[in-house]
């Protein structure tokens, strides 16, 4: 098939961001709605001029309180030691498990809240209603998953046209495909030094008993991985090749322009290197199969 490198280029993507990339908020509200009763009790505190007597009050009625301390912190950690410069020593606090009551245990908790600087949350001038703080810091929390999703978002995106497409030919596909996968259902073997990995997707002609093997990933920005994975994706495509078995290749995203000339060098080797553009243009209805 003809290529053009430069037309490749230059339809390159900015961003593939949907709607659902900036915050995943079926779990945030998942997250505040298990820890809204203890919210509510720790909003007993607000305002208290008294803190500490008024904590290890309602601390002796419902020690579970201290499970929502890492929350408020904005921390995922559970399990959290802390190193004291003036003994130089360390302690380990455990949100895991809801304490037996003792006046020690209030001290040790009540201690965690000024020293962490908590206590500001609870003054006069603070914040009116713990839930409400809970969920922003959800919403801040879940932000730090937008490199997992924007991982994703490629796959998910390719999908869609890979299922549209086998739909419309009466073709199958799957999705994390293995070899031992695509060994069971299509009776195809698939060998490479690998033995173990998986590919995005594996798309399947029943009527000719032909098989093309997908990857995708998207870059925003440049770096030394980009080089890697055109070597390993150039090395990869030979390996198939010798197979018999074809190799697609779905990249997109700016940062290629950053590592133009490795990317030529794969664009040129492997027979099948696409990007969302070409996806658009129908590009697997103009391949054999």
């Amino acid at each position: 098939m003809n290529k053009n490198f430069n037309g490749f280029m230059s339809s390159l993507k900015n961003s593939i961001k949907t709607w659902g990339y900036f915050v995943n908020w079926e779990k945030v509200q998942g997250n505040r709605a298990e820890m809204e009763m203890i919210l509510n009790n720790m909003n007993y505190l607000l305002g208290k001029a008294d803190l500490e007597s008024e904590f290890k009050r309602l601390f002796e009625r419902h020690q579970d309180i201290i499970l929502a301390f890492p929350t408020l912190l904005a921390v995922r950690d559970n399990k959290l030691e802390i190193y004291n410069k003036e003994t130089k020593g360390t302690e380990m606090f455990n949100f895991d498990v809801v304490p037996t009551y003792s006046g020690e245990i209030a001290d040790k908790y009540f201690e965690f809240l000024q020293e962490t600087g908590l206590t500001k949350l609870f003054q006069e001038d603070g914040i009116k209603n713990l839930v409400d703080y809970v969920y922003g810091v959800e919403v801040g929390l879940d932000s730090n998953g937008r490199k997992n999703r924007g991982g994703s978002l490629m796959e998910d995106i390719v999908e869609g046209f890979v299922k549209e497409f086998c739909e419309s030919r009466g073709f199958e596909y799957k999705a994390q495909a293995r070899a031992t996968n695509i060994k069971k259902d299509w009776n195809i073997n698939v060998e490479f030094e690998k033995s173990e990995r998986s590919f995005d997707f594996a798309i399947y002609n029943p009527a000719t008993g032909n098989m093309k093997l997908v990857e995708t990933n998207f870059y925003n920005g440049g770096g030394s991985k980009l080089k890697a994975v055109c070597g390993e994706f150039k090395s990869l495509y030979t390996e198939l090749k010798e197979q018999d078995i074809d190799f697609i290749w779905v990249t997109d995203g700016r940062g290629w322009h950053t590592t133009k000339r490795p990317l030529e060098e794969t664009y040129n080797n492997n027979e099948y290197v696409f990007n969302l553009s070409m996806l658009e243009a129908n590009i697997l209805n103009k391949l054999e199969w």
